[in-house]
């Protein structure tokens, strides 16, 4: 019989006596963070007047989707007449009433058909992106991957959002952490950095939320400044 490593065990006996995990197996969804995005959904609409994240017939781009608990949660809030599309470098099964795109996100050539499916606008009402590179151990080099995908994900969000869109973006702590906040404080009308109860307590992620997207001038005008 293999032994396991501490670290396994424990995770392991988290993994069974965690509520989330219970609640996506009875709720139907594929991953415990599914309860993440529906947390910040949730906090969003107490703060704004029942306005959340989605509206029935959005446009919704996600980005790092796999397994896809996200897509199945935003896809439910879209309803029949939206649209979502969700992109991973690993395969995902098919979510219905999404579309699922394989591909590196930082590949020029992955962003021609995420674009087309957004539909003939190629314009989005959101962008999530729970993505995160496969971490080294260090913690410079991890740091700086974390944020270029951030940074990414941002200047995507100001190519494709419409005016009034909202984004949801995967941080970290590290050095870039709090221009990548300054920046999104520009670009939209009301910005909070939360961990959403579902977040583990031992994970260092935080979620940067922009609402009220100002428009692709704000940000050629950052670039003027």
């Amino acid at each position: 019989m293999t032994n396991r490593r501490p670290s396994s065990a424990r995770w392991l006996e988290e993994h069974r006596n965690d509520p989330y995990v219970s609640a996506a197996r009875r709720d139907g969804y594929r991953s415990r963070a599914a309860y993440k995005l529906i947390e910040i959904d949730t906090a969003l609409a107490a703060r704004s007047q029942g306005r959340g994240l989605f509206r029935p017939g959005d446009v919704v781009v996600e980005l790092g989707a796999a397994p896809g608990g996200w897509t199945q949660v935003a896809a439910s809030r879209v309803g029949d007449h939206g649209r979502v599309v969700a992109m991973d470098l690993l395969p995902m099964d098919p979510v219905p009433g999404a579309l699922i795109l394989q591909g590196d996100f930082l590949d020029e050539a992955v962003l021609e058909p995420l674009r087309a499916g957004m539909g003939p606008t190629g314009q989005a009402d959101v962008l999530l992106s729970d993505m995160a590179p496969n971490m080294t151990g260090f913690k410079v080099a991890d740091q700086g991957r974390v944020s270029v995908l951030a940074q990414a994900s941002l200047d995507f969000a100001v190519e494709v959002l419409r005016p009034g869109g909202r984004i949801v973006l995967k941080l970290f702590q590290g050095p870039d952490f709090h221009e990548l906040v300054r920046l999104t404080r520009m670009l939209f009308s009301s910005v909070k950095v939360e961990k959403p109860p579902a977040s583990r307590d031992r994970s260092a992620e935080l979620y940067l939320i922009g609402s009220g997207f100002k428009g692709r001038s704000e940000h050629l005008q950052k670039h003027d400044d």
